[in-house]
């Protein structure tokens, strides 16, 4: 790469309000991918810094310092500090984190900087970044922290933003040990109420158990232990707290924090009580602020800045609780971000759609757009061929954008739809862009402050993937994922139509183009599935004819010369050159180098050429990669999802340049392109939303040889687009003009949002055509088959008609066919003209048939299986299945207990809780047995009474033994202590229950059983009377029972044909199978007809053998043959005969159906009350087993009651162990933390005192410095050493104009240190003392040299002060904590006091709740009235008594019940009076106790001469009449006195008043005289210095002389006075004890 030498950014655009910051007054920076960008917000100038690693990740500044950091993206990520102006690295902050950087913060208090690092040790570090020295570190602080904020008046304060929590971190400092303490906020719940703290209940020994046992923590419930499990209790116990969203420091170091609910807090971090001040739930809220307008806050010197959801900025004003709103701006949209500037000035809002908007209060009262970048991703960008180099961009959402030289937004459009790819026409001012929809809209760039679309043209289905046009602009290329490749004329003189297009083997992956303008020819490379290559060519003119495009629309293969190649491996991407093909091959990482073979005209080249890469070398380590050619075809761009931007010469491609230009981890580049000098590239990011524009910086002997190729097609391409240009200007914005459709524009904020919309008959959609839209080539078809059908429609009616006639005879054929016999009729399939269709047809629907048939097999399959799931779960697994038994004459009904067969396991335990109860009970005998061996045989009858009352269901708490199902080992109530016999008495309880259970369900079998018989002789019985009644023909209906599905639950498993309504679907086997069924059935018929035996049977005797007695209700006596054909007359005396003994037979035959007609009747009535007494039997039987099925009921509640008590006991004593071990821990984690406190405190107090000891040494330095004042100038005279001694002491008095001087710029006031303390405090006060030692401020007595050496020992002075205050100031530090971990320690102590008599509480309420078991205890219901009200059905167990009766024996209960309770106050009375009797004598006994001690006190009292005087006089009442008489007299004088003095004392103003007036006047004339004295009495003091100062040292001397000597004196006279007054003082003191009393000291036995 010779001819390049680096790549330098020209400039980046991208704001994603990720971060931005104030870096001074007037500059904010913000991260642009991989770049800084820094915005002058004067002059909107851009600057821009690329990471020195890969990517940028947190960023921060410090807009006072001048300093910025920001992290990088990649493994075990670095910090780097720079400065802003010289954009030098201060330092480089290493092994912090070993993924990314979360957060990060600088002090304004000093070079400190606090960083939180992400998964996976989320450690939050602070760090000195002078000295890259970490201070401290905190690890596994901030898993959810999002935002770190220093305080701003102490830097010792650090403020931690989570998503769902706000914690404050306290630096503590001791010298160099650095330390963070958390405090952590409560905050308020979601409706404003604060929540309390989940605090575990006290153990304490009460008297009373509580019934359901000890209340136990969550913790302790739940089992689970450690730190994350409180957590986790606490959250699932407490309500949901509000969401902070952001904070903002106060001037008195308290914190604002706005929520997502719309809540405002005010936080207090010393206190850490947070205050509600805004609550939006509230009746009475501000209706301005109740839609979330606090997720960003600022302070202003007149209150607080608010931004939030809405286009609404406010400025609060809050006092107390009350909040005001000062003042409100309306933006156009909402901002989430608002800052101050350091000085104040400027007030910043930034937005989350790419907006940032400036307000200066001192100059205007509105704000200031300053940045309007859109947000989203880019899908591509384009220089245009325009000698303006305008930049032109388009985001996914459809935003296109235009942009200068220098990055300035120009103008943009609004598409309203989802873009896919852009390329921009080198012949015209215009880009295509082509969207999800399969649009490709024209849109003209001519005016750059407001873009319009032109053209649009839909051409696919799908997405429009790639676009691309020719260097010399001949032809736009489109291309998508349906092969189809679409050429269009990119000349607006031709209206953009669509030529033609050509269909390649497989999705296109890329398309590339280049123009030969030798051969006249564009030749096109696509890359199809990976490995296909296919070039064809166009030529550069005269593509259109029928020659050259079929009616279709497709382009004759004979005009492309369509070439295909293979290569080895699949590629990503690849560019076409001049007979050269460049490809990115994922697979192996690599740029490859292919070399297209020499065309030719044989057909041999139609065939598929395998290529092989000519050159090869190493790619982007991350793919896939994009590659694009610069115009003069010498150099080769790549990009990759790595963030690269590699730049080759394509005759070497080893040797690249390389610019991280985007972020690697948001996904790289997405796009790159050359401009048309092959100087400037440009690329757009993957996902960071950043577009960058890169120069490439020549060698100054190659500067020309890049732009020899522009100039070359200078002269057509300026004469083509001057002309074409011309035409896009007049042609008509898109839904005007010619072009059907309308147009909908919307503005706001310069930003054009454009929204087409076309019509035919009726409204059709936007750009984001729905399916139903034709696309181009459907259009041309159907003007194809439209064509085709007016050419063709005489022939195709005559064809109809011949069809017609064709399928009637044919018809008429096969009705004929249908008459004839079997051997002429032909077949209906030979019939079909068309048979390949029918097959065709028959093969589809056969193909469907199968389709849903497998569908409902598998529906059918999965029925199956779930139903063989539920039956082996729920049936086959049950050794008893559920079933019920009915009553036969009512609802009644009893149902058995399904069971399941017992596990093995189970009865393991079983077997196992068996054998220890036998040992038990063996070992029990056998003690009881020497126990009992002395007791007598009245004894042993007494205890076994006893034993017999404790087997009683009062004790045992269950009817199991007297329903005789108990189990002879179960343990006894009383005795059931430890967890393990709670276990096994639980097992012995379910062996109770499943013995109760298989007992009755032997009862039950039988029952059933027994049912199934009934129910086959009541079927028998109803045989019998069926056929009685049809002797009888009687029609009546017969009650015949059967089973129900409760009782026969097996015939729920099975399906019978009865129950399938729809037709049974018979396969053909199933069908072959039921013909020959019924065949044979036939077959059977025939021969039983052919029998001639049973034939002869049925024909003469009825098919019966002989006639049975049944049978005689059938019989008749035929009457004789005369009576028919004779009258009676004519009858003979034979006939007679013969008549009279017929109707004797006929009378008796009556008789004989009578009498045994009678007989039937009563064997019917006996069947059927047979099975009515038998039916009732077997209800009764059933109500029985009814009545023992509510017993083994109440048996079986009763044990699982016993075993919900055991259950729920082993819960709490499990529980309670957990809440020991809970407890333990929390003990041995509080020892553990007391020992490393001790051991720190140990640490701490050492080097206090080593400290302390240096610190001592140091003040000792100090006071060496000022005793020595005077040595250092023993050669100066005494009075110029005083002179100097005073300068020496003297200090400038800058600290406090400092102060005053920041404070007009800042909010905040100074750092919470002293002045020494402050940073470059030394440096100041040396600074000041510079002015100091100036040669101005020479005394005049003093020479140079002796004031440059005092200024040096005042220097030295000065720095000695400073380092005793500093080292003054780090000891009361250390002190403070030092102090701080003692108190640590107490509370230690006192936490673990608390936890240790916690456990012994827990022990002994354990140990009680072990001993204190729960008895189940059966009880009689009482006697009880029978109510009156509701209908009783039974009153076997009620006593019929009179009324009276209970009356009178409610009376007697009243009577006596008020008898006991007079009795009972009475009592009460009584035991009060006693109780007061007591009290009286303990209150007389404590008042004696008192006067005896008054008195002793009086005795032992020393009074005054005056109180003995007082208490000697008889007759006070006088006394005090003449004390009062005397203070009157008194205040009567002073009154007087007073008048006198006020008279004299304002006689004596006037007279001073006077004396004032005469003075001022004197004044007036000495000022007048004053000029001409002061002259005199300095020429005077001139010649008296000249003259006398010999005479005057001597007097000096004098006079120091004999002040020594007065001193001294006075001294001694001090001396003797002082022995003086001590004298007096004990002679006082003697005279005081001698004047009082002595009293003598009773004494008490």
């Amino acid at each position: 790469m010779d001819d390049i030498t680096s790549l330098k950014v020209r400039w980046i655009q991208c704001f994603t309000n990720k971060c931005i910051e104030f870096v001074d007054n007037k500059t904010v920076c913000y991260t642009c991918g991989s770049h800084i960008c820094f915005l002058n917000l004067e002059t909107k100038k851009q600057s821009v810094l690329q990471s020195p690693g890969r990517g940028i990740g947190a960023l921060t500044a410090n807009g006072k310092s001048g300093t910025f950091a920001f992290s990088e993206e990649k493994l075990s990520p670095s910090i780097f500090v720079y400065t802003f102006r010289e954009f030098q690295l201060k330092n480089e902050l290493k092994g912090a984190a070993q993924l990314d950087f979360t957060s990060l913060t600088l002090s304004e208090g000093g070079p400190y900087l606090g960083c939180c690092s992400s998964f996976p040790e989320y450690t939050i570090t602070v760090w000195n970044w002078e000295t890259a020295e970490p201070l401290c570190t905190q690890p596994q602080a901030g898993q959810d922290v999002i935002s770190l904020v220093f305080n701003p008046l102490n830097w010792l304060q650090l403020c931690a933003l989570g998503t769902t929590s706000l914690t404050v971190w306290n630096i503590e400092k001791s010298d160099k040990f650095h330390a963070l303490k958390p405090s952590l906020i409560e905050l308020p719940a979601k409706d404003g109420s604060f929540v309390e703290k989940l605090v575990p209940p006290s153990h304490t020994v009460s008297n009373k158990l509580p019934y359901y046992g000890l209340e136990m923590p969550p913790t302790a419930i739940s089992g689970l232990k450690g730190n994350k499990a409180e957590n986790i209790v606490t959250k699932l116990c407490t309500k949901a707290r509000v969401t902070p969203t952001a904070i903002c420091w106060t001037a008195t170091s308290e914190l604002y924090v706005g929520c997502e609910e719309g809540f405002l807090l005010l936080v207090d971090p010393e206190s850490l009580y947070a205050s509600v001040l805004f609550n939006p739930t509230t009746a009475d809220a501000i209706p301005e602020l109740t839609h979330g307008n606090f997720q960003g806050l600022t302070l202003n010197k007149n209150g607080l800045i608010a931004v939030g959801k809405e286009s609404v900025v406010h400025c609060l004003q809050i006092k107390g609780s009350q909040i005001d709103i000062t003042h409100t701006w309306q933006l156009e949209g909402p901002v989430i971000t608002a800052m101050y500037s350091p000085d104040h000035e400027i007030l910043l809002l930034s937005s989350n759609t790419g907006q940032i908007y400036l307000l200066k209060p001192t100059e205007s009262e509105n704000f200031v757009k300053v940045l309007d970048v859109l947000c989203g991703n880019f899908v591509a960008a384009h220089l245009s061929h325009t000698d303006m180099n305008i930049c032109v961009s388009v985001r996914d959402s459809g935003e296109l954008q235009l942009w200068s030289a220098d990055g300035t937004t120009l103008g943009s459009l609004s598409l309203q739809t989802e873009v896919t790819s852009m390329a921009c026409c080198p012949i015209a001012h215009y880009a295509a862009v082509g969207t999800a929809s399969g649009n490709v809209l024209f849109i003209d760039l001519n005016m750059e402050h407001q873009p319009r679309l032109v053209h649009q043209v839909h051409l696919y289905p799908t997405p429009v993937d790639h676009l691309a046009f020719d260097q010399e602009g001949h032809y736009l290329l489109t291309a998508a994922s349906d092969s189809h490749i679409y050429v269009l004329e990119a000349k607006p003189s031709k209206g953009f139509s669509v030529i033609g297009y050509t269909v390649v083997p497989g999705p296109i992956l890329s398309l590339s183009t280049q123009c030969i303008r030798d051969c006249e020819q564009v030749k096109v490379l696509a890359l199809c599935n990976g490995q296909e290559l296919t070039v064809f060519a166009l030529p550069a003119k005269n593509l259109a004819g029928p020659d050259c495009v079929d009616r279709h629309g497709c382009l004759s293969a004979y005009i492309l010369k369509v070439s295909r190649y293979k290569v080895p491996h699949p590629l990503d991407s690849c560019v076409l050159g001049v007979s050269e093909v460049f490809a990115y091959c994922h697979v192996k990482k690599a740029l490859q180098r292919f070399q297209l073979p020499q065309e030719t005209e044989s057909p041999a080249s139609q065939q598929v050429v395998q290529l092989e890469p000519e050159q090869e070398v190493r790619g982007h380590p991350m793919g896939p990669a994009s590659l694009a050619l610069s115009p003069h075809q010498l150099w080769l761009a790549s990009v990759g999802r790595d963030g690269l931007l590699c730049i080759r010469e394509t005759a070497n491609m080893e040797q690249c340049i390389e610019l991280q230009s985007h972020s690697w981890r948001l996904g790289g580049v997405r796009s790159v392109s050359f401009s048309a000098d092959s100087q400037t590239l440009l690329t757009a990011g993957f996902k960071d939303g950043s577009l960058m524009c890169t120069d490439l910086r020549l060698n100054a002997a190659k500067v020309n040889k890049a732009a020899q190729y522009s100039q070359s097609l200078d002269p057509f391409l300026k004469k083509t687009f001057k002309r074409e240009n011309l035409i896009l200007i007049d042609m008509p914005e898109w839904g005007q003009g010619f072009h059907a459709g309308t147009e909908t524009t919307e503005v706001g904020g310069g930003v054009d949002s454009l929204d087409v919309t076309e019509q035919d008959e009726s409204y059709n959609s936007l750009l984001s055509a729905p399916p139903s839209h034709p696309t181009w080539l459907e259009s041309r078809r159907e003007a194809v088959i439209k064509d085709d059908n007016e050419q063709l429609s005489e022939t195709k009616s005559n064809m109809k008609n011949t069809f017609k006639e064709l399928r009637d005879n044919i018809q008429e054929m096969m009705r004929e066919n249908e008459n004839l016999p079997d051997l002429e009729r032909l077949q209906q399939k030979e019939f079909n003209l068309y048979t390949e269709e029918q097959k065709r047809l028959g093969a589809m629907v056969e193909q469907e048939v199968n389709r849903v048939r497998n569908e409902v097999e598998w529906e059918i399959l999965a029925n199956c299986y779930l139903c063989d799931v539920l039956k082996r779960e729920c049936w086959d697994s049950m050794k008893v299945k559920g079933k019920a038994i009915k009553a036969f004459y009512s609802e009644h009904e009893v149902k058995n207990y399904p069971l399941r067969e017992r596990t093995e396991k189970e009865l393991e335990d079983l077997h196992r809780v068996e054998n220890i109860r036998k040992l038990e009970k063996a070992a029990c005998t056998q003690s009881s047995l020497k126990r009992n061996s002395d007791t007598n045989i009245l004894k042993e009858e007494e205890q076994g009474k006893e034993r017999h009352e404790e087997e009683t269901p009062v004790v045992t708490g269950s009817f199991s033994a007297q329903l005789g199902y108990s189990n002879p080992y179960i343990y006894d109530q009383f005795c059931v202590h430890t967890t393990e016999q709670r276990i096994n008495q639980i097992i012995l309880l379910q062996d109770v229950i499943y013995r109760i259970k298989t007992a009755f369900n032997t009862d039950f079998e039988a029952m059933h059983r027994q049912k199934v018989q009934e129910l086959n002789q009541v079927r028998d019985r109803n045989t019998h009377v069926r056929e009685i009644m049809l002797e009888l023909d009687m029609k009546e209906a017969l009650w015949e029972p059967s089973l129900t599905s409760s009782e026969r639950p097996e015939r729920l498993l099975a399906v019978d044909h009865s129950e399938i309504k729809a037709k049974r679907y018979l396969t053909p086997e199933q069908k072959k199978e039921e013909e020959r069924k019924k065949s044979d059935e036939r077959n059977r018929l025939t021969a039983k007809d052919d029998n001639d035996k049973d034939r002869a049977l049925d024909d003469m005797m009825e098919g019966v053998l002989e006639v049975k007695k049944e049978d005689i209700l059938k019989m008749e006596i035929p009457p004789p043959a005369f009576v028919l054909t004779k009258p009676d007359i004519q009858w003979s005396e034979e006939e007679k005969k013969v008549y009279k003994d017929y109707e004797r037979k006929t009378k008796e035959l009556c008789e004989e159906k009578e009498k045994y007609k009678k007989l039937v009747e009563t064997e019917m009535k006996k069947l059927q009350a047979s099975t009515k007494e038998a039916t009732d039997r077997f209800d009764e039987t059933l109500t029985k087993l009814f009545e023992k099925k509510v017993k083994c009921e109440m048996a079986i509640y009763q044990e699982e009651l016993k075993i919900t008590y055991l259950v729920y006991s082993i819960l709490i004593e499990d529980e309670m162990r957990n809440r020991e071990q809970e407890l333990k821990l929390k003990l041995e984690k509080t020892l553990a933390y007391k020992d490393e406190l001790v051991e720190e405190v140990k640490r701490h107090e050492e080097q206090v005192e080593l400290f302390h000891e240096t610190y001592e040494s140091i003040v000792a330095e100090d006071k060496v410095l000022d005793k020595e004042f005077s040595k250092e100038f023993f050669d100066v005279p005494n009075h110029v050493v005083d002179i100097l001694y005073k300068l020496f002491k003297r200090r400038p008095r800058v600290q406090k104009v400092r102060t005053e001087t920041d404070n007009r710029f800042s909010l905040f006031t100074e750092q919470r240190l002293c002045g020494a303390m402050a940073p470059g405090a030394l440096g100041k006060m040396l600074k000041a003392m510079e002015e100091l030692d100036a040669p101005e401020n020479i005394p005049e007595a003093i020479s140079q040299s002796v004031w440059e050496r005092f200024c040096l020992v005042r220097n030295t002075k000065v720095e000695s002060e400073h380092k005793v205050k500093v080292k003054a100031f780090t000891l009361a530090e250390m002190q403070a904590l030092l102090q701080k971990r003692r108190d640590e320690v107490n509370a230690t102590q006192q936490e673990i006091i608390n936890l240790s008599e916690g456990v012994e509480s827990l022990h002994k309420e354990k140990n009680r709740y072990l001993t204190d078991i729960m008895v189940q205890v059966l009880l009689k219901q009482g006697q009880v009235e029978i109510s009156t009200t509701e209908p009783t059905l039974d009153y076997t167990d009620s006593v019929h008594l009179h009324r009276s009766v209970v009356e009178d024996l409610n009376r007697i209960i009243r009577r006596v019940g008020d008898q006991k309770l007079a009795t009972m106050v009475e009592c009460k009375d009584f035991r009060k009076g006693i109780i007061k009797q007591q009290w009286e004598h303990r209150m007389l006994t404590m008042q004696i106790e008192d006067l005896n001690s008054k008195a002793r006190d009086a005795q032992m009292l020393r009074l005054s001469e005056e109180q003995q005087d007082y208490f000697n006089k008889t007759d006070q009442d006088s006394s005090v009449s003449r004390q009062v008489w005397i203070l009157e007299k008194t205040v009567a004088f002073q009154e007087k006195t007073h008048l006198q003095s006020l008279q004299q004392r304002t006689r004596k103003i006037e007279q001073l008043n006077r004396q004032a007036a005469r003075k001022a006047e004197k004044n007036a004339t000495v000022e007048e005289e004053l000029p001409n004295m002061q002259v005199t009495v300095a020429e005077r003091s001139h010649i008296y210095d000249g003259i006398a100062s010999e005479v005057n040292q001597a007097a000096r001397e004098k006079q120091r002389y004999q002040e020594v000597v007065q001193r001294k004196n006075w001294e001694e006279f001090a001396r003797a006075q002082e022995e003086k007054l001590a004298f007096l003082r004990a002679e006082v003191e003697r005279l005081r004890m001698k004047n009082f009393p002595s009293l003598d000291q009773l004494k008490y036995n």
